[in-house]
């Protein structure tokens, strides 16, 4: 059995999206491997209690390490406020934090934060090094964003800044080289790193299985679910399926409904796109709520509207345990995800054309209703050859049996 040193910034026993896997990766390790985790200070009590009201044997091969800067490096932080600055400077000072707690360990894994421009160190501790999900989020389309240019705005200078990175940081570049294997969740990171040379397309996401049950409700029920910010593109979630409950007869209408569970700064604007076509009353906006609770909305529903623009997704992988196919943009994220048995993909390069084949996707589940139920099967099918947890754990072992 060898012993894995894991770094995840981001890690909690409850919660989704990164804190969610970081969680899930140390559980998988720790089925083949022991495990040391090196996390942050403030992840301590969240991870206590969880073990302590949920036993379980694979504990016994982990052990938790938890690391902070001085309180005078890091006084300036709050919340996500410079999460990413801290995260560079927590990442600079592992190696020698790791060096001196005198542990044995045979390979050394960097698991978040996903993203592809902030260099890791870990390489510096002269083991097998693994490096990943390291993720890659392009730059949303112009035609989706020119109505809001500030959000434009933050969006190309955030771009700059990571093309700054990418061709300009030494350390990035000698961090991605001294791996020794890299995990991408994406296509886009193997074609901004294009000399990657092993290299393995995994993505973070995956889920539980929660059970489902293989057949649709009689009522046509579409879910969405996340943050309500532009990146995620619930403004076209809203209003594809408004134009399409526009089109159809009252009595069919009434058959029909929209599910948005998230909060954000987009809630308003969705509201108003709703009221501007006279959907309201076929649109339900809830706030975001515990995941288990979410898990029992999935049930619920026929299929999954999510025309993200993301590079990943947590809630598809969720969604496909469900059975619910998924409705998404074409793209290196969710587009990445589905394939044709599972759900349906559509083009993102214009945003009227975008909505015109959201539309079409939409009444082409509600119309052939035995289609509906096939991508359900192939949805779960998915889910369970790519996205069970257990499935990423297998992936993972199989890498470090090649690194020793």
């Amino acid at each position: 059995m060898k012993t894995i040193l894991a770094t995840a910034y981001a890690i909690h026993p409850t919660k989704g999206s990164e804190d969610g896997t970081g969680w899930n990766f140390v559980m998988q390790i720790a089925r083949f491997n022991r495990v040391i985790v090196v996390t942050r200070k403030n992840n301590r009590e969240p991870i206590e209690q969880f073990q302590q009201r949920n036993p379980d044997a694979l504990y016994e091969r982990i052990k938790f390490l938890y690391f902070d800067l001085p309180q005078w490096m890091r006084f300036w932080k709050r919340g996500g406020r410079g999460a990413l600055l801290y995260f560079w400077m927590w990442q600079f000072a592992l190696p020698r934090f790791i060096q001196k707690q005198n542990i044995g360990f045979d390979i050394v894994h960097s698991v978040n934060f996903h993203n592809d421009w902030i260099p890791s160190y870990l390489w510096k501790l002269n083991k097998p090094f693994v490096y990943g999900p390291i993720g890659h989020h392009p730059s949303i389309p112009f035609t989706f964003i020119k109505h809001t240019l500030r959000f434009w705005v933050r969006d190309r200078m955030t771009a700059l800044i990571k093309q700054v990175f990418w061709k300009t940081s030494c350390a990035l570049k000698r961090g991605i080289r001294k791996a020794d294997h890299v995990l991408c969740i994406n296509s886009d990171v193997l074609r901004v790193h294009a000399r990657l040379m092993n290299w393995t397309l995994m993505p973070a996401v995956a889920t539980q299985d929660y059970g489902w049950e293989p057949a649709a409700s009689s009522d046509f029920s579409l879910l969405s679910a996340g943050r309500l910010v532009q990146l995620k593109g619930f403004d076209l979630a809203v209003e594809a399926f408004a134009r399409f409950v526009k089109s159809l007869p009252d009595e069919s209408r009434k058959r029909c409904s929209l599910t948005i569970v998230g909060s954000g700064p987009e809630l308003a604007r969705l509201k108003k796109i709703a009221s501007h076509y006279h959907a309201t009353s076929s649109i339900r906006f809830i706030p975001w709520m515990e995941r288990a609770k979410l898990m029992n909305v999935f049930k619920r529903s026929s299929a999954f509207l999510f025309p993200s623009h993301e590079g990943a997704g947590m809630v598809v992988a969720e969604a496909l345990s469900f059975g619910l196919p998924v409705i998404c943009l074409d793209n290196a994220g969710p587009g990445e995800l589905i394939d044709a048995s599972s759900g349906i993909s559509v083009s993102n390069h214009s945003r009227e054309k975008t909505l015109e084949e959201l539309v079409q996707a939409i009444r082409y589940l509600f119309d052939n209703p035995r289609t509906l139920v096939e991508l359900r099967a192939g949805a779960r099918e998915r889910f369970e050859k790519h996205f069970h947890w257990n499935v990423r754990g297998n992936q993972l072992q199989s890498i470090y049996n090649q690194l020793t």
